[in-house]
């Protein structure tokens, strides 16, 4: 991503983190790489996610099988995937961040419907 597509995420960046009761003292830097290259519709997803909802999608909060085994071998229930919006698409989408554990202690990213997983940080 280039740099003038960062400085425009920034104004996103800092109301999330006035909504999470970031201080606005932080430096973007701090925040940014742990996000690099995620779309905004996943950091509001993984906000909503982190704030325990509402979620907009029914499946939301769903048990994720791991049937590709992509992720960790973990038991039944242990993993939950949530529905990243995709801007124009008329369905789900093939955006999701899927979570592991209860609280939440694990987070993966995947914008090809499973095929491959990215490890994500929790927000600030």
């Amino acid at each position: 991503m280039t740099r003038s597509r960062w400085l425009g995420l920034l104004p996103l960046i800092a109301l999330l983190g006035a909504l999470l009761g970031c201080s606005p003292q932080a430096s973007p830097q701090t925040t940014l790489p742990s996000h690099a290259g995620l779309p905004p519709e996943a950091i509001e997803t993984l906000a909503l996610i982190q704030r325990g909802g509402p979620f907009p999608y029914r499946k939301d909060g769903s048990t994720f099988q791991n049937r590709e085994r992509l992720l960790p071998g973990k038991p039944r229930g242990f993993y939950r995937e949530y529905t990243v919006p995709t801007p124009g698409a008329r369905d789900r989408g093939a955006r999701r961040i899927v979570t592991g554990g209860d609280p939440p202690e694990v987070f993966y990213y995947t914008a090809d419907h499973y095929r491959s997983f990215r490890k994500i940080e929790p927000l600030p």
